[in-house]
């Protein structure tokens, strides 16, 4: 058939609904089955293909994404006015789904430009880092890090910046697991690969010491790594001065760095969507999921988070558990979310955004469905609390929040030295000092936001282009981002204030 005549898209031969490929008006033929529409369907948004009763489960991706609040007729819209979220038990087959691991050999593997640190460590990016251990001292580490811009360090060419990342939290109550989280985040960040050195700047009278952290996350400083507060060090004036006198000294060293080919099992990928839509879980994440098994084909670390939008679908990913020990920790995490979300009044089904529900998400169940397509279809090797070390090669997950910022920056913590962002509604989300590539779900977006967009995955709604040959292309300008190719957020100059550990517990 012509795919110029094909207006949906149907997923699985077993579901009830199809998906419009561009906007439908009243008494258009649908599908296969010749259904007419009997309203106008927006692009991304379901319509029914047969009667679906009221209490019946409608089905897209062949799984249950929500059941009929009211009887639904054959060329229906079906969204959040006919359609809620559908609570059932579910058998999670622990490991029922294992694939044997394939690593191609060294002489096969995909390589690009890294640079290597001391320790072996490679990195995709080469930034001085001015961290805080607290708000309090975020105007100060802005006040350094703005001091070195593009004019002071166009003498040193292998440097990519001077970059302050500051947050919100560190004082006021922070205690228990919101201090284990900012401190594991902020000791990440400090080992991170993508920073040759760093300094490390507090009040003074903070909750979350420096020392404490250091001694806490076994942090020693060095001649790379600097850490003081600006009460002990004469003041804001003086801690600007003693911070820019050591990122001076640090200048020429970080300048010697040289990247040089490494093979692609260097890589750990953070895979993240966000302003997603009907067609996020149609193009960019399946195909970010081709580009994820390739990437662990080669012996690289792909890495899925944000909990709450796995949740519906995390049978999917424990019956690709390498144990049934691995499946239990990811549901221990669904579970604690759970318990989070109902002793703050509020649950899990809340997570669809506006902006989710007008491209065509419905449910929490439709939105995770689409989400876990971003991790591919390897085993699962390992789950990880947010901001650990991520020391497994492979699929792994972090536990994270739905929050995009949040998310990255747990990952990142973790390791990740480039981010693949997939949006269908168009987000302008850039990282530092690791890398974000933004992958559109759809062609309209992708041109109206040309600047913020990397690659455009429209072009397999459009019928141009399939998942695999998308994934393929994808893999490939992970490779040349990776090597110092500047994604779209960093030619804007953006990801410094995307730096947002989660903030977790009471803040007094």
């Amino acid at each position: 058939m012509d795919k110029n005549l094909i207006n949906t898209i149907r997923l699985s031969e077993n579901d009830n609904i199809v998906v419009a490929r561009s906007e439908l008006q009243i008494g258009m033929i649908v599908d296969k089955s010749q259904v007419t529409t009997t309203e106008h369907i927006s692009p991304g948004h379901k319509i029914a293909t047969e009667l679906i009763p009221k209490g019946s489960f409608i089905r897209k991706y062949n799984q249950v994404i929500g059941t009929a609040s009211s009887n639904i007729q054959p060329g229906n819209h079906v969204h959040t006015h006919n359609c809620k979220m559908a609570h059932f038990e579910r058998d999670y087959f622990f490991s029922d789904a294992l694939k044997p691991s394939t690593v191609l050999p060294d002489s096969k593997l995909a390589s690009f430009m890294g640079i290597v640190r001391e320790d072996g460590r490679v990195a995709t990016r080469n930034y001085i880092g001015v961290l805080t251990s607290v708000n309090c001292s975020a105007s100060v580490a802005r006040r350094i890090a703005t001091q070195f811009n593009d004019q002071y360090l166009s003498e040193y060419p292998n440097v990519d910046g001077v970059v302050a990342l500051t947050h919100d939290y560190g004082c006021g109550g922070c205690a228990g697991i919101g201090l284990n989280y900012i401190q594991r985040t902020i000791s990440g960040y400090a080992r991170h690969p993508n920073f040759h050195s760093v300094l490390i700047l507090g009040l003074g009278c903070e909750a979350n010491q420096i020392g404490a952290m250091m001694d806490s996350e076994k942090m020693n400083p060095s001649n790379k790594l600097h850490a003081f507060t600006i009460q002990e060090s004469g003041g804001s004036e003086a801690s600007v001065d003693r911070g820019m006198a050591y990122i001076r000294e640090l200048l020429p060293d970080a300048n010697r760095s040289i990247r040089e080919c490494r093979p692609a099992s260097d890589i750990i990928l953070a895979l993240e969507c966000g302003g997603s839509d009907g067609y996020s879980g149609i193009s960019a994440n399946p195909a970010l999921g081709i580009a994820a098994d390739l990437l662990v084909e080669n012996g690289g670390t792909a890495c899925l988070g944000e909990t709450p939008e796995v949740f519906g679908a995390e049978h999917l990913l424990t019956s690709r558990a390498v144990s049934e020990d691995v499946g239990i920790k990811l549901l221990d995490r669904i579970k604690w979310w759970k318990e989070y979300t109902r002793n703050n009044g509020a649950e899990m089904n809340n997570n669809p955004a506006p902006g989710n529900k007008a491209g065509g998400i419905t449910t929490i169940l439709e939105k995770s469905l689409g989400s876990v397509a971003k991790g591919g279809t390897t085993n699962l090797v390992d789950v990880y609390n947010y901001a650990e070390p991520i020391t497994k090669k492979g699929f792994v997950f972090m536990d994270t929040p739905g929050y995009d910022p949040a998310s990255i920056t747990g990952m990142v913590a973790g390791g990740a030295n480039i981010t693949c962002f997939t949006t269908g509604r168009g987000s302008v989300y850039g990282g530092k000092p690791v890398p974000s590539l933004k992958l559109a779900t759809n062609t309209p977006m992708f041109k109206r936001m040309k600047s913020d967009m990397d690659i455009n995955c429209g072009c397999i709604i459009d019928g141009d282009a399939t998942v695999e040959s998308v994934g393929k292309v994808i893999f490939e300008k992970i490779l040349a981002c990776a090597s110092g190719e500047q994604s779209k957020s960093e030619v804007f100059g953006v990801g410094e204030d995307e730096f947002v550990p989660w903030t977790v517990g009471a803040i007094l």
